[in-house]
């Protein structure tokens, strides 16, 4: 027996009771190999990686002590202009009497405040400072391409009707759509790992070309692997939840537009009228899961003293935000699954 991927026919050998687990997952991992998109949205990427690559090498540069000079008097520039704003607001009389003068004008700036590197016209790359931000970058980029991969895996196995003919051989479905997403949570968390080694790459580039030396702080490698783990449990959450909606609805254009709606106008829809809901929102906990401490959310849901509106600040931790994106990825990955088994296929 053969089954079709993408046009072509895959032998199946097995005899169909007697398809072991093995011959099944080989032919998974053939069938998402072999989808020509696949191929496509790959070769995009190292592209965009070669692209984003050259920007950086075209943004950052290695300053000259003439550059330095400048900026050293620009920072000085800054400095003296703001005590001379600081010393008018505190010679003001109309000043609220009482109130400590830092509160009111602001602290005093000094020169040790400021960072050198920000009034350089091409400042060097710095790993220390730019290491994390890097990742979480890349990180988004490898969670949008898993999510179109994991959907629009299983949109062309409905639509050329191959998931079907599958079952001849297999008729077990649960087995099938097991191995499916198997296949695809180790695709996924390949193509994580490449991605944040992506970015490692690029970091090394820039430090040899673009960078000014200096040594990384203690601990930096340890937090900056434990950002780029999560970055990649990320990237298979995605794969799952674009292969779970997609599963559900049988159409992988139907699914990527209910994402686009979801994404550009219920959640900033709900941010404005249902702030207090923001902490259960999928962009939010995908932040909270990457970034390091996890993030914040600001909820505004009543007045505060003096009848202004003060907003309560919410911690979305890394744990509660692994947690949260795995029981809205099990829902809708579990749901698509049960339907499978329970619907007409014909």
């Amino acid at each position: 027996m053969s089954t079709a991927v993408d046009g072509s026919l895959v032998p199946m050998t097995d005899a169909p009771g007697a398809a072991g687990r093995g011959s099944l997952f080989r032919a998974e991992v053939h069938r998402l190999r072999s989808r020509r998109f696949l191929h496509v949205l790959l070769a995009l990427a190292v592209v965009g990686w070669l692209g984003a690559t050259a920007l950086a090498l075209n943004h950052y540069g290695v300053p000259t002590a003439s550059d330095r000079a400048v900026a050293q008097q620009t920072m000085r520039d800054v400095v003296a202009q703001n005590e001379v704003g600081r010393q008018q607001c505190l010679d003001d009389p109309s000043r609220p009497s009482g109130t400590p003068d830092d509160e009111v004008c602001g602290p005093r700036l000094t020169l040790d405040q400021l960072n050198e590197n920000d009034f350089l016209p091409h400042q060097p790359f710095d790993f220390a400072r730019t290491g994390t931000a890097g990742a979480l970058g890349f990180a988004a980029a490898s969670a949008v391409l898993a999510f179109l991969i994991g959907a629009t895996w299983i949109g062309a196995e409905w639509s050329t009707r191959s998931l079907v003919a599958l079952l001849f051989w297999v008729p077990r479905r649960t087995t099938v759509m097991g191995k499916k997403l198997g296949v695809l949570a180790l695709a996924a968390t390949l193509l994580g790992i490449l991605a944040q080694a992506g970015w490692l790459a690029t970091a090394g580039i820039l430090r040899a070309v673009d960078s000014a030396g200096g040594r990384l702080p203690s601990g930096f490698w340890g937090h900056l692997l434990a950002t780029e783990g999560r970055a990649v449990l990320l990237t298979v959450f995605a794969a799952l939840l674009g292969f779970g909606l997609t599963n559900l609805i049988r159409n992988t254009g139907a699914a990527l537009g209910i994402a686009f709606v979801y994404f550009a106008v219920l959640e900033t829809l709900i941010r404005v009228v249902r702030s207090s809901w923001q902490p259960w929102l999928l962009s939010e906990n995908a932040i909270g899961l990457v970034s390091p401490g996890g993030t914040t959310v600001y909820v505004f849901d009543g007045l505060g003293p003096g009848g202004f509106d003060q907003p309560r600040q919410i911690v979305i931790s890394n744990l509660q935000a692994g947690v949260v994106l795995g029981l809205i990825t099990a829902v809708i990955v579990g749901a698509g699954v049960y339907l499978f088994q329970r619907r007409d296929l014909v």
